[in-house]
């Protein structure tokens, strides 16, 4: 099969002609139909995470087809759609297991990056990790459901029921983000990079009340905000545009160092969190959720061999929505 595989951290992706992998007694092999492209890939990619000391083949938000299914598999079976998100395994035992915090396994396993993911024609992942979608289900539309999605909808949900809610960095999470708060009658507040007169387009497009440049102040403080953008700097700027009580959710897994700031951006009871990884619960809400809002995602097709100029697209702010690999094109 062919694969795009991170060798050395800040290399371009390589193109690899790899045995097609064997699944395990837990697991299902599953034929890619899709796989968006996601931050966290560039961040694999750039050596922001840590590296793993061995080639990777990242991507997280996977569509594909099972093709067979391991021995003690009996959820899913051979021509079954499923979804593979970023969380790829837990140990189901530790205390944040139990209480229903599996997102924050001390031994959890990550797909695209301790497990091979999607930028390939086939993947295997733990079938309790991969989610049963409809047939009917547009691959490469649902795609970015998988991880901008998730990943939002559990922002979204720490955000709290605000009425005014700011968004920075309009791209695959906060087009889907948008269109979630639009759904429950919030007015969403889009900062984007400073002079792309694209995004802010994009964004009141999809019905933002206001869209400004990620260094301005909205024209009235907001009840909360959420940062996708992992630029560490942003933290004191969406403080200082929410008003007291409000909260400001960090939603990158790798963010840049945050300056320092005054203690009274943070006074008068602003809350500032962060969201890890996601829960198989936000998984099933989320995709249950998708088809009533419904939410449409904005897409950029790449074939497989072209994700280096995905991943790029990307890094330079160039799409609007998401891109998304599609094997065999």
């Amino acid at each position: 099969m062919l694969a795009m595989t991170v060798e050395r951290p800040g290399a371009p992706l390589a193109a690899r002609d790899l045995p097609v992998p064997e699944p395990g007694p837990d697991d299902v092999l599953v034929r890619v139909l899709a796989c968006g492209v996601c931050r966290t890939d560039l961040h694999v990619a750039d050596g922001d995470l840590p590296p793993l000391g061995r080639p990777v083949v990242p991507g997280h938000e996977i569509v594909g087809e099972v093709v067979r299914s391991g021995a003690n598999v009996a959820t899913l079976r051979p021509g079954d759609r499923v979804g593979v998100p970023w969380l790829g395994w837990t140990c189901g035992r530790c205390e944040y297991c139990r209480s229903g915090r599996e997102n924050l396994c001390r031994s959890a396993r990550f797909t695209g990056y301790h497990r091979d993911g999607g930028f390939a024609d086939y993947t295997v992942a733990d079938a309790r990790f991969a989610f049963p979608l409809p047939a009917t289900l547009d691959p490469v539309a649902s795609a970015p459901l998988l991880c901008a999605g998730l990943i939002g909808y559990r922002a979204w949900r720490m955000a709290g029921p605000a009425r005014k809610l700011g968004i920075y960095g309009f791209g695959a999470a906060g087009h889907l983000v948008a269109q979630l708060a639009r759904s429950e009658g919030q007015e969403v507040f889009a900062f984007t990079r400073p002079g792309d007169e694209r995004a802010a387009r994009f964004a009141r497009g999809l019905g933002a009340a206001w869209a400004g440049p990620s260094d301005a102040l909205p024209p009235s403080p907001l009840d909360a905000a959420i940062l996708f953008a992992p630029v560490g700097a942003l933290v004191p700027a969406a403080l200082r545009a929410v008003g007291p009580g409000g909260t400001v959710v960090c939603a990158g897994i790798h963010m840049s160092d945050i300056p320092s700031f005054p203690y009274a951006l943070l006074w008068e009871e602003r809350v500032l969190r962060s969201v890890a990884n996601l829960t198989r619960a936000d998984g099933h809400a989320l995709l249950s959720l998708a088809p009533r809002v419904p939410l449409r995602s904005t897409v950029t097709p790449f074939a497989l061999r072209d994700a280096n100029a995905a991943l790029e697209a990307l890094r330079g702010g160039a799409l609007d929505g998401a891109a998304v690999l599609v094997p065999g094109r």
